[in-house]
């Protein structure tokens, strides 16, 4: 019945006439051109809103000064380029990105009182799974007695958080999940090269967390802005462990397996793409500057952020930032920005994420917070 009526809409343009019989069908939305906005007040559909944060970063500092001993460079010329003055490392060689994970999963469950048993879902953004194959959100979930949810890995690089959210979302928003588990982890350390300055100073371990639910009130996920470019995928990427370029011998010596970026590349496209999806998502919610509270972007490099800040003409203080201490940890900047800020969150907040990562991927959503 609502296909018929979806597509009778669009064949009569008759929109007053199909809007009074969608709304009998409890489904209502907004007619804008080629889009078409979900009105969550006149629709069964409910709004996902995020209900918990959790967040973990390993006891291990990495300082430039250690990096001083490691490669050719220097606290100030560290710090100038990318505003990093430590990293977290995950030392113990027998602990991987499901550690982490698990640890951000526990330390929300805590917090909230959350029921493992009641999670119906888990997802983990990651680069570094413990394995490529057996997926990481599987043991994770079953370590933290999630053991009704069913879980994967979402692969987007820096942008995995930002996509692993748009999921969740839409989960909860089909009435078919009632609560969801995020979590962005990677421990980097695991592929980069330590011998490389171009890398090497830039990123760091760690693990963040969210739950969503419907929400209690209005606040909640509102609109996203998501896109990717596969013709980036040289710019940044492990060329080798792949199908295309399967481990061997010569992989391994050439050094194949560690993480490699063309930073001047990066920079350009981040700054940009960050920026027209930010500007994007302000402008079809109609959001003035001075009424948006924060900012919460991937934390790729402080000259970044201030980039993207001048572009959208945004104060500093109204930009999440903890990327002097933790450096870029990939698919977990994000959940760990809210874990450092929640304590200045209050319900009604407007955020806007914004991401950009290897693929390329990149990508803003506006969410409003819920408590």
């Amino acid at each position: 019945m609502l296909s018929l009526l979806w597509r009778a809409f669009f064949i009569n343009k008759d929109f007053d006439y199909y809007k009074k019989r969608l709304s009998s069908q409890r489904i209502f939305a907004t007619h804008t051109g080629s889009n078409l906005l979900m009105d969550y007040k006149n629709s069964a559909i409910r709004k996902a809103a995020i209900t918990g944060v959790g967040g973990f970063v390993p006891e291990d500092k990495l300082t430039n000064a250690d990096l001083e001993k490691m490669v050719d460079t220097n606290d100030e010329w560290i710090v100038s380029r990318t505003g990093i003055k430590e990293r977290r490392i995950l030392k113990d060689p027998s602990k991987g990105t499901s550690f982490m994970a698990i640890k951000a999963a526990e330390d929300l469950i805590q917090k909230k009182q959350v029921d493992p048993t009641s999670i119906d879902m888990l997802i983990v953004a990651t680069i570094t799974p413990d394995m490529p194959v057996a997926a990481t959100a599987a043991y994770v979930a079953s370590e933290i007695g999630a053991t009704n949810a069913f879980a994967y890995d979402l692969q987007a690089a820096c942008s995995g958080f930002l996509y692993a959210m748009s999921t969740a979302s839409a989960m909860i928003s089909s009435g078919h999940y009632k609560k969801v588990m995020v979590i962005g982890a990677d421990k980097m350390s695991s592929i980069v090269n330590y011998a490389d300055r171009s890398t090497c100073i830039i990123f760091g371990d760690g693990a963040g967390a969210v739950l969503f639910e419907a929400t209690q009130n209005d606040f909640g996920w509102e609109d996203e802005y998501l896109r990717s470019d596969g013709s980036g995928r040289m710019f940044l990427n492990i060329k080798a462990g792949g199908s295309l370029y399967p481990t061997s011998e010569e992989t391994f010596n050439n050094g194949l397996h560690n993480l490699h970026q063309d930073g001047k590349s990066v920079f350009k496209y981040a700054v940009s793409e960050m920026a027209n999806a930010t500007e994007e998502i302000l402008k079809r919610n109609n959001i003035d500057h001075e009424k948006l509270d924060y900012l919460v972007p991937h934390q790729a490099n402080k000259r970044i952020l201030d980039a993207i800040a001048r572009r959208i003409n945004l104060p500093e203080e109204k930009i999440m930032k903890n990327i002097e201490y933790y450096g870029n940890t990939t698919a977990a900047t994000l959940p760990l920005l809210l874990f450092d800020y929640e304590s200045k969150l209050k319900p009604g907040d407007k955020l806007i994420f914004a991401a950009f990562g290897g693929g390329f991927t990149w990508g803003a959503a506006y969410l409003t917070w819920a408590y």
